[in-house]
């Protein structure tokens, strides 16, 4: 057990696996509610995002300049990021250039990816989360440990001893009042802020509007009261036009949460009109490459179309068992184990064991809602992991060699099939580590091998008569 994964799963506490467990299966199980009570065919539905999906990466030469267009012609301020430092520059810019001082931040991953919220500390700027569970996340110094349930390995008894220790009341377990306590501290923040900042979950190149969806309506209040608005957006997060949303939509907050649809969805076509009483004055986009556009140059483009429902996390067995932190990176389960390693590019070999997490069982490409064929994926990813000779990859994998040398000699291959039967008489102690790991603890199997051979012979002859 040398792969980093594989300690982290050895070291974690029962209570943090059975948290991790039971979120992750009320999220499957309402998804299969949802969506076979909804569609007599949800694979039809799922298939053609995923088309729709793939075309548009396909096609972000097009998209992105048309979004932009869109975009400036509803009086949104757009700005294009190589790179997570160059992202987290263009806030700080926007920043002093209204003299502000405070944020409040919706919910987005590409935030965490780009590490914003230490960026703008470090710069004498208050960065504060509005989502319940990554502002738990924010008063404990801790990261997320899954796309839409940050806290998914935390118990309600390790949230209220986070509250009590930073001031937000006494111990008290009860989830009603631990959200009310940070409904309290979070209003008074709402209005103090100069700025707001989202995510987008979608973007229309045919009206350049800005899709954001919440089930606390967080992001709502983040824009709702701050004279600024700047939304981080990763490339891949555009479709190509309005009608398209009806399909992610419904998709979306299907595999995410069960729901039909999630309780806050928003449109936003720019900044406030003269017209408007409220709103932001202003409204800046920053659209976040981060190793994306590499990304769509590999033969592992289609882990763009991914619309972070978590729903191949909710699946997985490998996360049920290891959780979030076991990743090592922003983006956890089958789909970070895609888009981590390739998003790390120069680093890709320190970050190549993580294909290797995966049963390959197939559960996640059944579930995603894009149709991303992740077992696919991951199986290129460790055929590069090995040409490029990771050694985290390597570690724990026994050689293939010989076994490559059977394969490709049809001859060799059945002597081996009609002498497997002796493996049972073959010393242990003569077997390499990994074999006398086995049989420490079992027995070697019973040869069955070697009959497919003769099988199929005596039907020829049965068929032939």
């Amino acid at each position: 057990m040398h792969q980093p994964i594989d300690q982290y799963a050895a070291k974690l506490s029962a209570d943090k696996r059975a948290s991790v467990y039971d979120g992750t299966k009320s999220g499957y199980d309402a998804r299969l509610r949802s969506l076979n009570t909804s569609y007599p065919a949800p694979d039809h539905l799922r298939l053609l995002a995923g088309r729709i999906k793939q075309h548009t990466i396909e096609n972000l030469d097009t998209y992105l300049p048309q979004v932009e267009a869109r975009l400036r012609t509803n009086g949104v301020k757009v700005h294009w990021a190589v790179d997570g430092g160059e992202a987290c520059a263009h806030v700080h810019r926007i920043m002093e250039a209204r003299g502000a001082k405070k944020m409040v931040k919706a919910k987005t991953m590409v935030s965490e990816e780009i590490h914003l919220a230490d960026y703008l500390e470090k710069r004498g700027m208050e960065c504060l989360e509005t989502d319940l569970g990554e502002f738990i996340i924010q008063i404990d110094h801790d990261h997320p440990s899954h796309i839409v349930k940050p806290i998914i390995h935390k118990n309600r008894r390790e949230i209220a001893t986070s509250f009590e220790k930073n001031g937000l009341g006494s111990y008290n377990d009860d989830p009603e009042v631990i959200t009310a306590r940070a409904r309290q501290f979070l209003r008074h923040k709402y209005l103090a802020a100069d700025v707001g900042l989202s995510g987008a979950n979608f973007v229309s190149a045919e009206s350049g509007r800005i899709v954001l969806v919440t089930n606390e309506g967080n992001s709502r209040f983040s824009i709702a009261a701050t004279k600024v608005h700047i939304a981080l957006v990763g490339i891949e997060k555009i479709v190509p036009r309005d009608r398209d949303l009806g399909v992610f939509l419904n998709l979306l907050a299907r595999s995410a949460t069960g729901q039909q649809l999630t309780s806050y969805t928003e449109f936003i076509g720019g900044a406030r009109s003269a017209n408007q009483p409220d709103g932001p004055e202003e409204m800046h986009v920053i659209f976040v490459d981060n190793g994306r556009a590499r990304v769509l140059a590999d033969d592992c483009r289609a882990i763009l179309r991914c619309i972070r429902c978590s729903a191949c996390l909710n699946v997985c067995p490998v996360y049920r068992q290891a959780s979030g932190h076991a990743y090592r990176a922003v983006y956890p389960g089958p789909v970070g184990a895609v888009l981590s390693p390739l998003l790390a590019g120069d680093e890709f070999p320190e970050m190549a064991d993580l294909p290797k997490a995966s049963s390959l069982c197939g559960a996640c490409n059944e579930v995603c809602p894009v149709n991303i064929p992740i077992p696919d994926l991951l199986l290129r990813l460790r055929d590069r992991g090995k040409r490029e000779h990771s050694k985290v990859a390597a570690a724990d994998t026994p050689p293939m060699g010989a076994f490559g040398t059977l394969a490709n000699h049809p001859s060799l291959w059945k002597a081996a099939m009609k002498t497997g039967g002796l493996s049972a008489l073959y010393p242990t102690f003569l077997m390499p580590s990994y074999g006398k790991a086995w049989v420490r603890t079992r027995g070697m199997p019973k040869w069955r091998g070697g009959k497919f051979r003769a099988w199929m012979k005596n039907r020829k002859q049965q068929a032939s008569k």
